[in-house]
């Protein structure tokens, strides 16, 4: 299954392939990938007593939000189609609403509350699928 959207049944008409249902698009824009490796690096950083722990949680948040672009412009890429640049914006933004979901480093910050990570995450999960790309 291709990581790209697929809004429309003229883009579906490949061998294969099918129009992406909401709960498909929720899938495809939630970088899964990445959030499950920010889990594991917010674990090796949290484990570590020596190093300046909020510096490096951010610097690592800054590299995630990077690589969530990365990654998804690389796996939505199709050949003779524009990037999905709707699909790579929604899944970075996803990135960052998981990671204030999780916490950490917006623990840092005084406003930072768990409960609006977790309204946050609840409001741009449901909304998020309602979106159709309009690339190709």
């Amino acid at each position: 299954m291709s990581r790209r959207v697929i809004t429309t049944q003229l883009q579906s008409n490949f061998p294969g392939t099918q129009v992406d249902t909401y709960f498909d698009k929720v899938i495809k824009y939630i970088p899964a990938d990445i959030v499950g490796a920010w889990v594991a690096v917010g674990g090796l950083i949290n484990s570590a007593s020596d190093i300046p722990r909020n510096m490096v949680l951010w610097i690592a948040f800054a590299i995630g939000l990077v690589l969530t672009g990365v990654w998804t412009w690389k796996e939505t890429t199709v050949k003779n189609k524009a990037p999905a640049i709707t699909q790579i914006f929604i899944s970075t933004v996803a990135f960052f609403v998981w990671v204030f979901a999780l916490g950490e480093p917006f623990t840092t910050l005084d406003f930072y509350r768990p409960l609006y990570g977790s309204l946050l995450l609840i409001f741009y999960t449901l909304v998020v699928a309602l979106i159709n790309p309009q690339e190709g």
